[in-house]
């Protein structure tokens, strides 16, 4: 008798587990698929037949083998989890579970999307690990909607470039990034000339956009994905270039003076009868101990200098050699 309740507690619980609106899927303690629900061939595309009783659940998710979140917490590998999720719970153990977030290229669809997955064990009364419950949310909308407003976040809302919350950011990283492996990063800070008379001559529309193509004109100089171009405030920029020294920022400064100048706006208050920006330039190697304040100041003063000795060029300043490095 007890075995008949047995084996119908257990279709149903099966049962249960197919009917879920929850894409499912079980492993047993060989990491071979158990249950794969109806939600879950919705989701990936994939039907039951072709994976249970198999290890070969990866394919569902993944264009090369890979271990899914069950997977690694039957084989004890809970460890690795950090370096195969975009994010995961730190908190997760054997008890409560674990969940991380990952992209997900779903081959058999064709798309890709951004799941969050949880991953349960069930253990037997002796404590024995019987199998790996793993469910499945599709977060690709709200995940989409996050990483918009992220770059909304990081942009100018005027030129679309950096702004100065993400030009802080970045000079920082690459700062401790340069400290870390004692190499270069160098920095230009660049003014738009007269620009004020330039706004009470022309009005605050067409300062507007005088900026917005002097923001387009600096990013197309730039290529490569550690460099980055921002609005640092007002008609101010800045350009953070790592791996640079000053002869090399002072290259492409040449090259952003240059361009400015062939934009060739009108500025009826200039000397040089359009508009102009004047640069400063600044790199060092990082010491410890040193915040990257020490080369804003420097490409700062340098930019003081550029103005001073007449405007639309550019001036080196290199940091103070005790800051600077060797």
């Amino acid at each position: 008798m007890k075995n008949k309740h047995t084996d119908r507690d257990r279709s149903f619980a099966v049962k249960l587990m197919q009917d879920l609106v929850v894409p499912t899927f079980v492993l047993d303690a060989a990491c071979q698929v158990i249950i794969w629900n109806r939600a879950c061939e919705r989701l990936t595309g994939v039907a039951a037949k072709d994976v249970i009783g198999t290890r070969e659940h990866w394919r569902a998710f993944y264009d090369a083998p890979r271990p899914c979140l069950a997977d690694l917490v039957v084989q004890g590998r809970t460890a690795e989890i950090e370096q195969h999720y975009t994010s995961f719970d730190k908190a997760g153990d054997h008890e409560s579970g674990f969940h991380a977030q990952n992209w997900c290229v779903m081959p058999k669809l064709g798309h890709e999307y951004y799941l969050a997955i949880d991953a349960g064990p069930i253990y037997d009364a002796g404590g024995e690990l019987m199998a790996v419950v793993e469910t499945l949310r599709d977060m690709t909308e709200q995940k989409q909607a996050q990483s918009a407003l992220e770059r909304l976040a990081a942009c100018d809302g005027l030129t679309g470039i950096a702004n100065r919350r993400s030009f802080d950011e970045k000079l920082n990283l690459e700062w401790l990034r340069a400290r870390r492996d004692k190499t270069l990063v160098a920095l230009l800070m660049l003014d738009v000339d007269h620009f004020k008379l330039f706004n009470d001559h022309y009005g605050h529309q067409a300062g507007d956009e005088c900026l917005r193509r002097i923001a387009e004109c600096l990013a197309a100089l730039v290529f490569r994905p550690g460099d980055l171009v921002a609005r640092y405030g007002g008609e101010e920029f800045a350009m953070v270039l790592p791996s640079n020294d000053s002869n090399g920022a002072l290259m492409i400064a040449q090259r952003a003076r240059d361009a400015v100048r062939a934009l060739a706006i009108p500025h009826a208050h200039s000397p040089f009868g359009v508009v102009t920006v004047s640069i400063g330039v600044s790199s060092g190697v990082p010491e410890s101990g040193v915040s990257h304040d020490a080369l804003v100041k420097a490409a700062d003063s340098a930019l003081y200098q550029a103005k001073r000795v007449g405007r639309d060029r550019a001036a080196v300043e290199p940091m103070p050699r005790s800051l600077a490095g060797s």
